[in-house]
């Protein structure tokens, strides 16, 4: 018997997703990814995120306890998925809460230099 195309072409399809798959499972675990997660979580705590940026911080802490259960059920792509997310949710939270302190400074100053100006018109005309 003669092997056909079709023969090499099912070798060769078979082949190539056992090299797919021992790649995707040769991946590390995402230990990396939930460290980060969580040095973002407590950069963005350590900026008043809760005070700020509150609903942006639960999404974050949301996102690490998914990646979390994820990789202790040994769902490796979900984990890295999820600490990823929590990442960026967080990174977003410091970013806001840092918008949100930078904007209450300008406010005062603002302030504080409209109470200079009334006072120095006000000296003004004595």
């Amino acid at each position: 018997m003669t092997p056909s195309f079709a023969h090499f072409r099912g070798l060769l399809m078979a082949a190539v997703l056992a090299s797919t798959l021992s790649a995707c499972a040769s991946l590390p675990p995402p230990t990396a990814e939930l460290a980060g997660a969580q040095q973002a979580i407590a950069a963005a705590s350590d900026a008043d995120a809760d005070q700020y940026a509150g609903a942006d911080i639960a999404s974050a802490r949301d996102a690490l306890g998914r990646a979390q259960v994820a990789m202790a059920e040994g769902r490796e792509a979900d984990a890295r998925r999820f600490a990823l997310a929590a990442s960026a949710d967080a990174d977003l939270a410091s970013a806001r809460s840092e918008e949100a302190q930078l904007s209450a400074q300008v406010a005062q100053r603002r302030a504080e230099i409209a109470r200079l100006q009334q006072r120095l018109g006000g000296e003004g005309g004595r």
